[in-house]
């Protein structure tokens, strides 16, 4: 390669200087060890770990409003000597439906709608990650976090019982079934948060759709119930369950695994227990082939 001189006109052969940068000798970690970072960043990001003080706020707040009262029941439970907690495990989480919804609310759009907005995905995948990759980090992080926030105050509980000196053999089944439970609520409410955020990459908005959706769906849910039951109409009271995400899992967990719920009505029988399950499953699947069909959009693949 030449180029020609400035003063002389005489052409000057181009020169490649070495200026100290090394080449990368070590080993390529792949698809998985990306896939493992992304996972971990991200859940780190949903209690705002990392990050600036700011993004703490939210959901340690949240986090606290799930704990504080589990702590008020637990000392409660220990200065009065009760024979057994005043709320069960699962009916707990039941009636804090709504901090719960707020936080997947929050999370799931500080999750993936910023990535969106600004164009970061593409950049994701421009190193050895496919979008199922980036689709499954992201999913197992929101469920984790979920998680995280459901079994916080159900471990809570379990120690106060402990502590009170409850009955031991008792209270361990109703609390593994419970974590059981909130694993599969968690399942479900990352998924339904994430597809709804990937779809609306303002975070405002994804949170306002968010919230909407999973509170208008167990309001509507809740008075449809009562107003069945009243009726005389169980059946239709049970498959009612089906609106909501929140009584959709606790149908499932009541069925298959024994745990107390505060719902009007449960799935009625061995038939709407199928259909309950199945109905869990079908809109995990849908959620994650919504996330999918998304990235492929995005990364134009």
């Amino acid at each position: 390669m030449s180029v020609e001189g400035a003063a002389g006109g005489r052409p000057e052969h181009g020169v490649i200087h070495d200026i100290g940068y090394r080449h990368y000798d070590g080993p390529r970690l792949g698809r998985s060890y990306v896939q493992r970072s992304l996972f971990a960043e991200s859940l780190k990001g949903s209690y705002g770990l990392g990050r600036a003080a700011r993004t703490k706020v939210m959901p340690m707040l949240l986090l606290a409003a799930m704990c504080v009262p589990t702590l008020i029941i637990v000392v409660v439970a220990s200065v009065t000597g009760g024979a057994e907690l005043p709320v069960g495990y699962t009916a707990y989480l039941t009636q804090l439906q709504v901090v719960i919804a707020v936080y997947v609310a929050a999370q799931a759009p500080a999750s993936v709608s910023r990535d969106l907005r600004f164009g970061i995905v593409p950049l994701y995948f421009s190193r050895p990650m496919r979008r199922v990759d980036y689709v499954r980090a992201k999913y197992a992080a929101s469920a984790t976090a979920v998680f995280v926030l459901l079994a916080a105050p159900l471990t809570i509980l379990f120690a106060g019982a402990l502590l009170a000196e409850m009955p031991l053999g008792e209270h361990l089944p109703d609390y593994l079934r419970s974590l059981v439970g909130a694993a599969l609520l968690a399942v479900v409410l990352a998924g339904i948060g994430l597809v709804i955020a990937a779809f609306t990459p303002r975070r405002g908005l994804g949170i306002a759709a968010i919230v909407s959706v999973l509170l208008v769906l167990a309001g509507v849910q809740t008075a449809a119930q009562a107003i069945a039951v009243e009726e005389g109409a169980g059946t239709v009271a049970g498959y009612l369950g089906l609106l909501s995400p929140f009584s959709l899992v606790d149908g499932v967990s009541t069925e298959l695994f024994g745990t107390d719920t505060v719902l009007w009505a449960g799935p009625p029988g061995t038939v709407g227990t199928a259909v309950f399950v199945a109905v869990t499953v079908l809109l995990v699947a849908a959620c994650y082939g919504l996330l999918l069909r998304r990235y492929r959009r995005v990364t134009g693949s």
